[in-house]
């Protein structure tokens, strides 16, 4: 005997069986190893053996055999029919395991919407108080301008009334009235030094700008709409490169901004700088002030609704 064959078992099987495994279309080694096992009962016993043992290691070496002629078998009609209730089942069990993995991923998609929905709920709740603080501020800070101008109003109109009286040698019985301390100290408080000192020259700017073309206003309110679009574009979008970019020949751009006198100015004190041979205005990503650009933002709204705005600076020049 070959030294490979001393270790291959030896198993006993019924011929009549093997045959009507074979018939079935199982391999031989196959039906010898399921026969065997099963006890050589029925042809049934030895398919579910093989149903629960197909992925064997060793199920398709053959083994010695023994073969027993003496004990019947089954029909082969019961044969196929026990097969075929045998891979209904399998089928059945497949089906159901496919049902529940089913059932399974539909509940984790439906959690993974409720998660999204959340966060987009919260994104939304955040973004909306967000911009009503920025509204707030806004209005707080129209107001406070408003003020100022009444009170500048006022202080003209006394300053005009004095000067009248002094004129036809009446006594003067009111002294002017001079702007309210605690707003400016209020102003002074409420954003660090260096913005502080920024915004004042950001509204001086647009004040001068209004006032050396106030008999335009179409022409000064069109400066400022364009002023802040690109303001807000910076303000909204910090990384986009095309909105920190301006090109100084821009046919446009000169007739809105570039040739009125403050325009270039205002947006050099937001952070744009001039480069590439001063062909372009550049607003260097690491210098864009948020907190410094939100106020450019509101200056500029105040400049276009406020119709106050700019019109006391140079009261004592007209």
């Amino acid at each position: 005997m070959h030294p490979q064959q001393a270790e291959i078992p030896v198993m006993e099987v019924k011929l009549k069986l093997l045959g009507e495994l074979e018939s079935l279309g199982f391999p031989r080694a196959r039906a010898v190893r399921a026969l065997h096992h099963s006890g050589n009962t029925t042809v049934e016993a030895a398919v579910n053996w093989l149903v629960d043992h197909e992925n064997d290691a060793e199920i398709d070496q053959m083994p010695l055999v023994t073969i027993n002629m003496d004990i019947e078998s089954p029909q082969a009609s019961d044969i196929t029919e026990a097969i075929k209730t045998k891979e209904q089942e399998l089928r059945d069990r497949v089906r159901i395991n496919k049902r529940e993995e089913e059932k399974k991923r539909e509940r984790e998609r439906e959690k993974e919407r409720i998660r999204a929905g959340k966060e987009l709920l919260e994104a939304k709740r955040i973004a909306e108080e967000n911009e009503r603080q920025r509204l707030l501020a806004f209005r707080k800070a129209e107001k406070e301008e408003e003020k100022r101008a009444r009170e500048k109003v006022l202080q003209k109109l006394e300053l005009d009334k004095s000067e009248r009286k002094r004129a036809l040698g009446l006594p003067l019985t009111s002294q002017a009235v001079k702007p309210s301390a605690p707003i400016i100290q209020e102003k002074k408080n409420s954003l660090p030094v260096k913005s502080v000192k920024k915004a004042d020259r950001m509204r001086e700017c647009l004040r001068s700008l209004k006032h050396t073309y106030r008999g335009d206003n179409a022409r000064v309110k069109r400066a400022y709409q364009t002023l802040l679009i690109y303001v807000g574009n910076v303000a909204r979008s910090p990384d986009e490169e095309k909105y920190r970019k301006i090109r100084l020949s821009n046919p446009k751009f000169q007739e809105r901004v570039g040739n009125l006198k403050g325009g270039i100015e205002f947006l050099e004190l937001c952070g744009f700088e001039r480069s590439e041979g001063n062909d372009f205005l550049v607003f260097p990503r690491e210098k864009v002030d948020i907190e410094l650009l939100n106020s450019a933002d509101s200056l500029l709204k105040s400049a276009i609704t406020n119709p106050f705005f700019g019109l006391l600076e140079h009261v004592r020049e007209d």
